[in-house]
């Protein structure tokens, strides 16, 4: 005959263990990567004129900025305007809050990256369509990967708009 007894701290040990292994792997699985979101609305954008879909990775020189500029059609100059460093902050205002909201539409979320210091390059754009005034393109960039960008006037009553022309606020 065979008997096996357990102890309550055995019990113990293998339920604590238990437990500690499905909460690691429920933690791996709801932790977000810090990889750009890519929605259906980027996508849809480039599906729309014709372009294959839009990378926002390896982007590490300016010949990759400029390159991922021109997968929405931007012809830009071969050097930034500026290029800084910048804290995204760890609350947003209204104004961040509204920006953000504009990166949203394009698949981006820069809450993501609160605190985090990132690159912004801006570019000036040579064919931008029916208008006259100074456009530019600015493009975020964390790890050499694009979160978030914009294309803006610098006019005082200028506009603002998404990567894509038809992504607005």
């Amino acid at each position: 005959m065979f008997i096996y007894s357990l102890r309550a701290n055995t019990l113990k040990f293998f339920g604590v263990t238990t437990l500690a292994v499905a909460a690691l792997v429920t933690l791996l699985f709801f932790i977000p990567t810090s990889e750009p979101a890519i929605s259906e609305n980027v996508l849809d954008v480039a599906e729309h004129d014709n372009v294959a879909a839009v990378n926002f990775d390896k982007i590490k020189t300016a010949d990759d900025r400029i390159n991922f500029l021109r997968q929405f059609g931007w012809e830009v100059e071969s050097q930034p305007t500026e290029e800084v460093e910048v804290t995204i902050p760890a609350e947003f205002d209204k104004i961040y809050q509204s920006y953000n909201e504009l990166q949203k539409k394009q698949g981006f979320d820069l809450t993501k990256y609160l605190k985090k210091d990132v690159n912004r390059y801006t570019y000036k754009i040579t064919n931008y369509p029916d208008y006259t005034g100074d456009v530019y393109a600015n493009i975020l960039v964390y790890k050499n990967k694009v979160i978030g960008g914009d294309v803006c006037s610098a006019d005082a009553n200028g506009f603002i708009h998404g990567l894509d022309r038809n992504i607005t606020f």
